[in-house]
């Protein structure tokens, strides 16, 4: 198995990782992205996220680790949030979600990173318990919270929601 970046080229495998993993999700209605969307948001003028594939020899990627960098102004460093991490369900206990994970992991220490940070869905506990064996811990003091939609225009516009 190969682990590289994306390229231009792969931006249909990309969409297609991705979708796969909405559908998982139960979130197939949301995927609304498009080949000019993902290719605006890897490869547009600035950057804003990165993709590696996990991809079998001589066959399509069957994995995906889709990433952004943030920041900790605290510790004054950048930190890497994993916005996705998917395998198709047929390559799932190989090993590949664990190879993605540490791939990230290296570039996260090689940019002096201070850490790796994640959402995963309530009900998805073979995830949650695949985090865990990692050494990942649940942030029990921090509240996630999303502005989209109308609110988000209104907020914009000078206007409050509500």
């Amino acid at each position: 198995m190969t682990l590289r970046p994306a390229t231009e080229a792969d931006i249909p495998h990309v969409l297609r990782l991705v979708r796969g993993l909405a559908e998982y999700e139960r979130m197939a209605d949301k995927a609304i992205a498009t080949d000019a969307d993902f290719h605006t948001l890897l490869f547009g003028p600035i950057p804003r996220a990165h993709a590696i594939l996990a991809e079998p020899p001589g066959h399509p990627p069957v994995g995906i680790a889709i990433y952004y960098y943030t920041i900790s102004t605290f510790a004054g460093r950048p930190g890497l949030f994993l916005e996705d991490l998917y395998v198709e369900p047929a390559h799932r206990g190989t090993g590949l979600g664990l190879a993605l994970l540490r791939r990230l992991a290296a570039i996260a220490v090689e940019e002096r990173c201070v850490s790796i940070d994640w959402r995963v869905l309530e009900w998805n506990q073979p995830a949650i318990d695949f985090y865990q064996s990692l050494g990942a811990t649940r942030m029990t003091e921090w509240h996630v919270r999303q502005l989209q939609g109308d609110a988000l225009h209104a907020l914009a516009k000078g206007n409050t929601h509500g």
